[in-house]
């Protein structure tokens, strides 16, 4: 019997759409970046986004062969600069998925926690698992302070029709 198979380009695809969303309501409610956070040992919204963007991007800067950023050089006074972020690490992870590269390879990383060592596809969807985690946590924290993110959230979403 064949299973079921969620694919990277899928992952990639949510990861988007609800980075979208995120970009559109801090877009439209920039003062949500300061509202107090203590998620992932940072203290606002704004830390807990440069926390993501800065996994997405150091993730795929291991992948693509590139030195990392340095997690203080990631930006996050504003939610363009966010998002620029974001978007570096995207580009990065589409060069990737074109790539011939092999997915179980092994390779050692430093972490903000200690060294590591892991395939690159295990880093892939840490990456962008690890970012859908965080978002669904802001999502709690938003909407206590009056937001509704609108967006997929859930993978659901991404391929349900109605009626």
């Amino acid at each position: 019997m064949r299973q079921p198979v969620l694919t990277a380009e899928e992952v990639l695809r949510w990861n988007e759409a609800t980075s979208a969303a995120w970009r559109k309501l801090l877009g439209e409610h920039p003062e949500l970046l300061w509202v107090s956070c203590d998620i992932a040992q940072t203290s606002t919204v704004a830390e807990m986004l440069q926390h993501i963007v800065a996994v997405e991007l150091r993730f795929a800067e291991r992948l693509a062969g590139a030195p990392e950023t340095d997690y203080a050089e990631i930006l996050y006074d504003t939610v363009e600069n966010i998002y620029v972020t974001h978007d570096r690490a995207i580009v990065l992870y589409r060069q990737a998925l074109a790539a011939d590269l092999d997915w179980e390879k092994t390779m050692e990383f430093k972490t903000r926690s200690g060294a590591a060592k892991a395939s690159l596809k295990t880093m892939l969807f840490h990456a962008l698992l690890h970012s859908q985690r965080h978002y669904a946590q802001l999502g709690t924290l938003v909407r206590q302070h009056g937001h509704t993110i609108e967006g997929p959230g859930d993978y659901l979403p991404m391929e349900m029709t109605w009626g």
